[in-house]
């Protein structure tokens, strides 16, 4: 009895294994799906890439002027600012005193310069008065009226009047001259007033507050440092033997580490090469400003210099076999074949083949994970 049950088993077990390598062979069989691209004629753009740091054309660095104590902090790093605000305040008590001191000696001053103008008046009258004194006793000596010592006198007392008219004006000039230096000193009271308060000096962002409430800074010390983000740019390192190829307006392609990827075009190219490296720095103006940046931030920077025509297929259908050769995977009779191949410029998303495919060929639009003369299919039509 237990014979039959261990034959029936044997027949089951052997008709799984059968099903199983059935279902292994359809699946073998069965084409995969993959996008397919034509290789045709086109034109690739050439690029001169590099690697390269986020600056900016105008960075300011706001430091105190005066020695004084940190009294208020107005803003604080990724703040955007606008030409004029109040950013910081320092203690300005003892300028303020210092202030009022010239201010009142200002104010003195001037009611001494008003007393030397009354008194060159008061000197002026006397000389007048002393002149027409001594015309009127010379007359009279003519006529033998009065005796030659009266006219001495007159003229006497003329050249005292006019020795005090000129005291009097040299006491004035002395007294406007004192007037004037302190107004100057009332100015530059003023203007040391004035640098207890920073302000921005144009339209900016912070990217560094450096002090804090309460810290004493001497003249130099940095508070802020604050950057225009229409004036950045990245600065890259380009090898003097591609250099050549740059030119200021060319467009280029910026990739920040964020993974944000930006337009932008060569604004200026150094002409100081790095004796070490052999490098000169090329720097990179973006389109449009990123919404968010960092000073120093890494990119990756592809100027086009220009484009070459030849055959091309999509940059993803380059591929490598077991012996590191680099091909393509051409379509033929339905499967995947390996074909190796030279080539030439690539761009982001083209590259030219140079040798190894014809024109009008069909190759694997994304080699990657498609296996060696696998039987394919397409799923879609890929421009080349």
């Amino acid at each position: 009895m237990k014979r039959p049950r261990a034959i029936v088993a044997a027949l089951a077990a052997a008709l799984v294994l059968v099903a199983a390598a059935g279902a292994i062979i359809v699946r073998a069989g069965r084409a995969v799906a993959v996008p397919i691209a034509e290789a045709a004629l086109g034109q690739v753009s050439i690029q001169v890439s590099g690697p390269g740091t986020v600056q900016a054309r105008i960075p300011v660095t706001l430091s105190a002027r005066i020695t004084a104590t940190v009294r208020r902090l107005d803003a604080d790093i990724g703040d955007a600012v606008q030409r004029g605000q109040l950013l910081a305040l320092l203690d300005d008590r003892d300028l303020a005193a210092r202030r009022g001191v010239v201010g009142g000696q200002r104010e003195a001053l001037a009611r001494n310069v008003v007393a030397a103008a009354a008194a060159v008046a008061k000197a002026q009258a006397d000389l007048e008065l002393a002149q027409s004194k001594q015309r009127r006793d010379a007359e009279l000596l003519r006529t033998g009226f009065v005796s030659p010592s009266v006219l001495d006198a007159s003229e006497a007392a003329q050249r005292a009047a006019q020795a005090n008219l000129d005291s009097a004006r040299a006491a004035q000039a002395a007294r406007e001259a004192e007037a004037h230096a302190l107004t100057q000193e009332v100015r530059y009271s003023d203007t040391v007033l004035s640098y207890t308060r920073v302000v921005a000096p144009m339209d900016g962002v912070i990217i560094q507050r450096q002090v804090e409430v309460g810290a004493t800074v001497v003249a130099g010390t940095p508070i802020y440092r604050l950057v225009d983000p229409k004036t950045l740019w990245v600065a890259m390192r380009v090898d003097e033997s591609v250099v050549g190829r740059v030119e200021v307006g060319q467009p280029a392609h910026i990739r920040l580490r964020t993974g944000d990827e930006l337009a932008g075009k060569v604004a200026r190219i150094a002409r100081q090469s790095d004796a070490a490296t052999r490098e000169l720095e090329v720097n990179v103006a973006f389109d449009a400003p990123p919404a968010r940046f960092a000073i120093d931030q890494e990119a990756q920077v592809a100027i086009d210099t220009g484009t070459v025509s030849g055959i091309v297929v999509p940059l993803p259908a380059l591929t490598r076999d077991p012996e590191g050769r680099q091909g393509v995977l051409v379509v033929e009779d339905g499967r995947a074949r390996f074909r190796p191949v030279a080539t030439g410029a690539a761009d982001r998303a083209r590259v030219l083949v140079a040798s190894g495919l014809a024109s009008g060929e069909r190759v694997v639009a994304r080699a990657e994970g498609v296996k060696v003369n696998a039987r394919v299919r397409a799923l879609e039509l890929a421009g080349g």
